[in-house]
């Protein structure tokens, strides 16, 4: 059990639930919401990289729904799933202090299902999150500590660094240029995603020293600025792991969401895949869905 509360400490800010659709009263009108993103002449890498987290976040719109599949493949080809709800409310055009509130519950495999997790947000980066976790064999609300950002996510390929706790100021940014992405056949969809996309290239470094890795190569989509691959370099600035991630765009307002993420381990040849569907956004997401009320009245 203990091992189940630290992977789902690990995933916070990352996979969130939507337990039920209610009026939100403080809903803000589509007017109000801010234009989605987009490069334009001149711009930095600065600039690139903050429009990024934007999207990775989702700060340009009210509230986000949705399920996901969570594939862990290791190279021999050995399989593990989990089924997710999630859903993220943001609150930083109305709160001085928070920024977005998350929740969580894992629906699939049967050891952990039920389970949830309550995460707060704040709009200052120097605060930690609050993050509260349910047990429904144990009938109790836990706290939790923000877990080292360089464990690994889930016992997966990816960090808790590279799916939730890194911000825009993490790293130092430069731009190296643009260039024609030479396309990433994805073995789980049999598919090769952006051949010949024209992107930016930007050279990210970690503030922190010797941090798990020393340097990002960032791919962004030159149209939308959406960070569509990256490769990670270790101490001997040898390449150790790749992510691709692809997005579907959600209408009236052209939303980038990511649909599909993947992490490629290059030294153990494993890798981690995230899908996500049923994706609705700017429902009016009552804020009363996030409190540890809510939380532990979940039932999967």
């Amino acid at each position: 059990m203990n091992r189940l509360i630290r992977c789902f400490c690990l995933t916070v800010g990352v996979l969130v639930v939507g337990l039920s659709i209610l009026v939100n009263p403080w809903a803000v009108s589509q007017e109000a919401l801010p234009e989605v993103p987009r490069p334009y002449a001149g711009i930095t890498a600065d600039e690139l990289i903050k429009m990024w987290f934007a999207i990775k976040y989702t700060t340009f719109a009210e509230d986000i729904q949705l399920e996901g599949d969570y594939h862990l493949i290791a190279e021999d080809g050995f399989r593990r799933n989990w089924k997710f709800l999630r859903s993220r409310i943001l609150l930083n055009r109305e709160s001085e202090e928070i920024d977005y509130k998350d929740m969580i519950v894992i629906t699939a495999p049967s050891q952990v299902k039920g389970m949830g997790i309550l995460t707060w947000t704040y709009l200052d980066p120097k605060r930690k999150q609050d993050v509260w976790l349910w047990i429904p064999s144990l009938k109790k609300v836990r706290r939790c500590s923000p877990s080292d950002a360089e464990d690994t996510f889930i016992g997966s390929d990816f960090t808790n660094d590279e799916v939730s706790t890194r911000r825009y100021g993490d790293e130092t940014y430069k731009l190296l240029g643009e260039k024609k992405f030479p396309g990433y056949y994805l073995d789980f969809t049999k598919k090769t995603y952006y051949k010949d996309l024209d992107c930016y290239l930007v050279e990210a470094r970690p503030k922190k020293a010797r941090w798990y890795y020393s340097r990002r190569i960032v791919w962004l989509d030159k149209e939308t600025g959406a960070n569509i691959f990256e490769e990670m370099y270790d101490q001997t600035d040898r390449k150790f792991k790749t992510i691709l991630r692809h997005y579907q765009y959600y209408t009236p307002r052209k939303y980038p969401i990511q649909i599909l993420l993947e992490c490629k381990n290059l030294r153990t040849g494993s890798s981690s895949t995230i899908i996500s569907s049923e994706i609705e956004l700017d429902q009016g997401l009552s804020r009363e869905l996030f409190t540890q009320k809510e939380l532990m009245r979940s039932r999967w």
